[in-house]
């Protein structure tokens, strides 16, 4: 009779990609072999050929898993997503999740405390900030070129201003002496790359005499946090220009690309990196497609994502259906996935439905996704 010790390395691999992220530490003591396996990278090549990630729904942190191949095919149109609430993560109630290398930040919903997850490892480590403040401050995850881990923490009060950072090895936050020149949405979604962090930003200006003023006009720009300098580089011009009716988002390609949604009206495209660093960036077309006939959809920058598919040639987004004209009850939200292609290629799929609202709120129930093609992580916390 067969056993798994009688299977080849590759095989072994491959049946392990099909075994949820949140069970493999304890697939990992079950065998010599399997550990061996992890740790010398086949699984994490053979986990790149599924897109998975996770998601927040209803203040709970979510596994979601996408099998994309065959989607083109008339038999094999669209996938819906396995999703699942992390058990784990209960103890907590989540505003918001971020991401860099393989690790989890959770801010938890009333800023008393973060959470950083290893899914790979299931290690969590409980950080709390300095002072609370308001659900006006963001945070984001990066690291050195030691690879020393890192939080930055912005808030904003109305009368206090300013940005912390926490370091990992030494378990203790700072005052960070740090002050750029333009305004970061603590809506937008931020995302890590190579240990740094990227944010769309847009022009500030200010009037003699009254406080600083936000001019919406503006376009928007790339931003990136140096987790090293612990300073903001430059401003980084995207491939297009837009004004404040128009919808631009970020995402990440792997771990070494960023992808730049750009919606207005019917039309969509979406720019992926060629090269990018905190100074410089350049960029090429992946897609752009004119939705004819119209379908409706617009992009939600504040709490909608996106994911490509280099293979397929497709971008899959992630909204909340609440402002959609098909939708009859004003007080629900539909998280649904979309699929656009080149050719008119549209499929659409409700994820679930979330509860009742007293009132529409376009920061509740909404699913962010954290990243599309999760590599495991090998950091303890």
């Amino acid at each position: 009779m067969t056993t798994m010790s009688d299977l080849s390395p590759d095989l072994v691999g491959e049946i392990l990609t099909r075994v949820p992220m949140t069970s493999l530490i304890s697939v990992r003591c079950t065998c010599k072999m399997w550990n061996a396996l992890s740790k010398e990278g086949i699984f994490f090549k053979a986990a790149r050929k599924q897109f998975m990630g996770f998601t927040m729904m209803d203040s709970r942190v979510c596994s979601m898993k996408f099998d994309l191949q065959g989607i083109r095919n008339n038999e094999h149109d669209f996938v819906d997503p396995c999703i699942k609430q992390i058990a784990k993560l209960d103890q907590i109630e989540v505003s918001k999740v971020l991401q860099c290398d393989g690790l989890l930040l959770c801010v938890g919903k009333d800023n008393s405390r973060l959470l950083v997850w290893n899914p790979y490892l299931g290690q969590t480590r409980f950080i709390k900030p300095r002072k609370r403040f308001n659900k006006l401050e963001w945070y984001a995850l990066g690291y050195d070129n030691n690879h020393n881990y890192k939080i930055l923490m912005n808030y904003d009060t109305g009368h206090l201003f300013g940005y912390e950072i926490y370091d990992f090895s030494s378990d203790s936050w700072r005052v960070l002496d740090v002050s750029p020149d333009c305004h970061i949405p603590f809506h937008q979604q931020s995302v890590s790359l190579n240990g740094n962090t990227y944010f769309l930003a847009q022009e500030k200006i200010i009037v003699e005499g009254e406080e600083e003023e936000v001019v919406d006009e503006i376009e928007k720009f790339l931003l990136c946090f140096d987790f090293t300098t612990e300073r903001f580089g430059p401003r980084l011009p995207l491939p297009f220009h837009s004004d404040v009716l128009e919808t631009v988002a970020i995402s990440c390609v792997r771990d070494d690309q960023l992808a730049v949604l750009y919606q207005r009206f019917e039309t969509w495209e979406i720019w992926v990196t060629t090269k990018i660093d905190p100074t410089a960036v350049s960029w090429s077309m992946f897609l752009s497609v004119d939705m004819e006939p119209p379908t409706g959809c617009q992009f939600d920058d504040e709490a909608g994502s996106f994911f490509i598919d280099e293979e397929n040639k497709v971008a899959v987004f992630f909204n909340s259906d609440l402002f959609n004209p098909r939708v009859e009850n004003r007080n629900r939200r539909y998280p649904t996935a979309y699929i656009i292609g080149q050719d008119g290629y549209f499929k659409s799929a409700t994820l679930r439905e979330a509860p009742d609202l007293v009132k529409p709120d376009p920061y509740v129930y909404c699913c962010p996704l954290v990243w599309s093609s999760y590599a495991p992580s090998l950091v303890q916390l």
